[in-house]
């Protein structure tokens, strides 16, 4: 479980797609240099999130550490797109006890988003976001929170139709984490609020029945009172 709130960025020394060695684990792994800081009570296996993505350190040493990369993990975020010097953003995982700053977030990324439009404002800058996936759009709503990066977020606005959001930066954000780096066209690592994604499940398996059939769910519930209150009134 992560908070949203960026503890440092560092940056990528090396990804290998076949990492050979024993911490790769004979698959793809990305090493992280500029870490220093949040390594001090690391342990082998601990999760650290990496442009919002959970994963598990393999291999560390005072300022790096190196995590492997499944399949899935490369085709729904934007890890696998890394090149060695990029920065990211980096938090472990939450400890208990500490405050709680940002919001829930898993690590869990749902999906890509394309940043479309890049609007500054003052000393702030807007941002106009379109999600790859459109199903997604239910579960981000105005004022709600999304993890953009693994950066803990509010939405601004929101438009279903389109598969677009937007966020709003501050100042002191922006030099705290790696999307004022990137530009129109760039991929960001999306993650909605789990939250709505729990109420949204329920209350659809409510609406059209917990087995899918006709006949079940609100609409077959509201029928049968219907029929009972007509049959009262013959």
């Amino acid at each position: 479980m992560f908070t949203g709130i960026i503890e440092c960025m560092g940056r990528v020394i090396e990804f290998t797609r076949l990492d050979t060695t024993e911490a790769g684990g004979n698959g793809a792994s990305l090493a992280i240099s500029g870490a220093r800081r949040i390594l001090n009570d690391c342990h082998l296996g601990d999760s650290i999130a990496i442009n919002g993505t959970c994963l598990t350190v393999t291999e560390f040493t005072e300022d790096t550490f190196k995590v492997g990369l499944a399949p899935e993990t490369l085709s729904r975020t934007n890890l696998g797109q890394l090149q060695t010097g990029d920065p990211v953003n980096l938090e472990r995982a939450l400890a208990a006890g500490h405050r709680f700053g940002g919001h829930f977030v898993q690590g869990h990324i749902d999906a890509t988003a394309e940043i479309i439009e890049i609007t500054p404002e003052e000393n702030s800058i807007w941002y106009k976001l379109r999600v790859s996936d459109p199903g997604l759009s239910l579960s981000i709503i105005p004022k709600g929170f999304i993890a953009v990066d693994g950066t803990s977020l509010t939405v601004c606005d929101v438009n279903d139709e389109e598969s677009w959001f937007t966020i709003m930066m501050i100042a002191y954000t922006q030099t705290h984490v790696v999307m004022p780096t990137k530009s129109v066209g760039s991929l960001v690592n999306i993650e909605v609020d789990m939250l709505g994604k729990y109420v949204e499940k329920v209350t659809s398996s409510i609406i059209r029945g917990n087995n899918g059939k006709e006949g079940s769910g609100i609409s077959s519930e509201i029928e049968k009172v219907v029929r009972h209150v007509l049959q009262k009134g013959k």
